[in-house]
C-alpha cells in the first residue's frame, strides 16, 4: 500500500494538485477543492483534530497512515505533516488502493 499511494502522492505534487501545511489545506477542504487529506500519523494533537474536524464536516476522506517522514519524502519537502489532493482522478485511484491495502 505504501509505495503506490505515496507514489501517486509524488505524481500530484509534480502536477500541482497538493496543497501543504495546515492553513492552506484547511482552505482548501472549506473551499471544496480538497478530494483527499492526508494527516500524519505522528502529528500533534491539536492539529489533528482541527484538520479531523473539517475533514468530518465538510465530508473529506482522510487517511492518516503514514508518518511525517513518509509524507515528507514522498512530496519532496521537509515536515509535511497536514497536505491535501485536489485531483479527483489522483484522489479516486490514491483511495481505491487504500481499499485494496495496497
Amino acid at each position: 500500500m505504501t509505495d503506490k499511494i505515496l507514489n501517486l502522492l509524488g505524481l500530484a505534487k509534480r502536477a500541482g494538485m497538493l496543497t501543504t501545511g495546515e492553513d492552506k489545506t484547511i482552505e482548501a477542504i472549506q473551499h471544496k477543492k480538497a478530494k483527499v487529506v492526508f494527516i500524519a500519523s505522528d502529528a500533534g494533537d491539536s492539529t489533528a483534530k482541527k484538520v479531523r474536524n473539517k475533514c468530518s464536516y465538510y465530508n473529506v476522506p482522510l487517511i492518516d497512515d503514514y508518518t511525517n517522514e513518509n509524507l515528507s519524502i514522498a512530496t519532496g519537502a521537509p515536515n509535511r505533516v497536514v497536505l491535501s489532493v485536489t485531483d479527483p482522478g489522483f484522489s479516486r485511484k490514491m483511495l481505491q488502493l487504500k481499499e485494496k491495502g495496497k
